[in-house]
């Protein structure tokens, strides 16, 4: 071999020792950044000596990234799930709380019986009147509650979709910059990356299927078999709205669904078109479970008034009178019972600051004058029609005689089953993320791995560096002869 060949050869020796330490050190660099592929850089031997740098690989187990993408879907649906059954749980309260539902209506009926005991004592009255009160507060707040949930969720998916258009957007763009690189017969590694990083993000929302086309192209699919990239982006449609209250509902027309290019599309949690990640949970709270929750609420409220509203129990009323608890003081109407829990109230005839009178509570709603001071039958019939087992009129236990605190006492306990399932699947979905996303990292970059690569390319760098330093001596003492 001539000078100049051992030359040439070593040259090109540091050229792709330089590289290789590069591709190593940017694969150190970043083994903990989500998306990133392992890179390799390909070398190959040249017929007449020396080494060619052919490119660098990019490795990626997809069918590793794609059941990640999954679980982080399912984890994401979860993790919103569980959120809310807290939320609510919080809202109704837990046995015990004196602050709960069912605290207040212990409260309610305790005030009741004390003021039985001594009917004349205006300040029991008054006590059984504020107890009153509070219980209608408590069951307004749990529907106030359930709805700023449901706002919350509407404002989400408005930001969800807009994170999901974006990413739509840069995969498309990014399809089209990965299909130049490669006709240019660049180095489309990051680019991969910053592809696999958007497809991750959509995935976190909607659960989604990737599929390969030609020339490193690929298209997005939800799993239920809505297109999202397939050549051209789709663009997805919602309008927010500023304030969701019991009555709006998506079928009624007041609550924005999803369009996909303008095509109305189903939103439900069963067959939705993206249905199954955070977008899909967003949906299902502010249009199931937030609706389901506000008619539990309501099916309290309105069994609450009826037990108050019957003749039967005070007998100044007439049928059809509104009773102690009124729907924002009118009686109970059974076609309007939507968010009759947020328009509870005390009626004002038994309330002094509202222009009542605290012994009515004591003779009867709709008494004309006062009764005698000492008499109790009326507060102890208002105690026993809490105690009365009857069957609610609506509701999930609508038809199953229970007491007012038996009722409250199975919404509260349904809203805690319900409460640790979910918690049950995030606990499943998060060890099944935290399972995948260890199996990726330990798929990606081994950094021990890389750092012993690294000391070899060190070593080929110095050897070749070695080769010049002789060839350099010999060609000196070439010239000195």
């Amino acid at each position: 071999m001539s000078i100049s060949a051992a030359l040439s050869n070593a040259v090109l020796g540091l050229r792709a020792a330089g590289r290789g330490a590069e591709v190593i050190s940017n694969n150190v660099s970043n083994a903990l950044t989500p998306g990133y592929g392992r890179r390799v850089l390909d070398i190959s031997s040249m017929q007449l000596g020396g080494v060619r740098i052919d490119g660098i690989t990019r490795n990626v187990d997809a069918g590793l990234a794609s059941d990640k993408r999954t679980a982080d879907s399912a984890n994401g649906l979860a993790k919103l799930t569980s959120e809310f059954h807290a939320r609510l749980e919080s809202l109704l309260g837990t046995p015990g709380d004196a602050s709960s539902l069912s605290g207040r209506l212990s409260a309610f009926e305790n005030a009741l019986i004390t003021a039985s005991s001594r009917p004349d004592a205006s300040d029991r009255l008054t006590n059984g009147l504020i107890q009153a009160k509070d219980l209608a507060s408590g069951l307004k707040s749990a529907s106030d509650g359930i709805q700023a949930a449901r706002t919350q969720a509407d404002h989400a998916i408005s930001t969800h979709v807009s994170q999901l258009n974006g990413d739509l957007k840069q995969v498309h763009a990014l399809n089209i910059e990965i299909l130049a690189t490669r006709a240019r017969g660049g180095d489309t590694a990051t680019l991969l990356d910053q592809r696999q990083q958007a497809v991750d993000r959509i995935g976190a929302l909607v659960p989604v299927r990737v599929l390969q086309r030609q020339n490193g192209q690929i298209a997005v699919y939800s799993t239920a078999g809505a297109a999202l990239v397939d050549g051209q982006p789709s663009t997805i449609g919602f309008d927010p709205t500023h304030e969701v209250t019991p009555y709006a509902t998506q079928g009624g027309g007041q609550l924005s669904g999803l369009t996909i290019n303008d095509q109305p599309v189903r939103t439900d949690s069963q067959r939705g078109a993206l249905r199954g990640g955070a977008l899909g949970a967003q949906f299902a709270i502010r249009d199931e479970l937030g609706v389901e929750a506000q008619t539990e609420i309501d099916a309290l409220a309105r069994d609450l008034i009826e037990r108050f509203q019957d003749p039967a129990v005070d007998p100044s009323l007439a049928p059809g009178d509104a009773g102690l608890f009124t729907d924002e003081g009118l009686a109970l109407d059974p076609v309007n019972e939507v968010g009759l829990a947020q328009r509870l109230s005390v009626n004002a005839a038994v309330d002094p600051d509202q222009g009542g009178a605290i012994w009515r509570l004591r003779d009867g709603i709709n008494a004309a004058a006062e009764g005698p001071v000492g008499e109790a039958s009326l507060l102890n019939a208002l105690s026993g029609a809490l105690t009365t087992a009857r069957p609610p009129a609506s509701g999930s236990f609508a038809g199953q005689a229970q007491s007012a605190s038996g009722l409250i006492s199975s919404a509260i306990s349904a809203v805690g089953v319900s409460r640790n399932a979910s918690e049950q699947q995030l606990s499943f979905t998060s060890a099944r993320l935290a399972e995948l996303t260890k199996q990726q990292l330990a798929g990606g970059v081994d950094t021990d791995n890389e750092l012993q690569n690294l000391l070899q390319m060190q070593q080929t760098y110095a050897a070749n560096a070695r080769m010049i330093d002789v060839l350099d001596d010999l060609m000196q003492l070439i010239t000195r002869i």
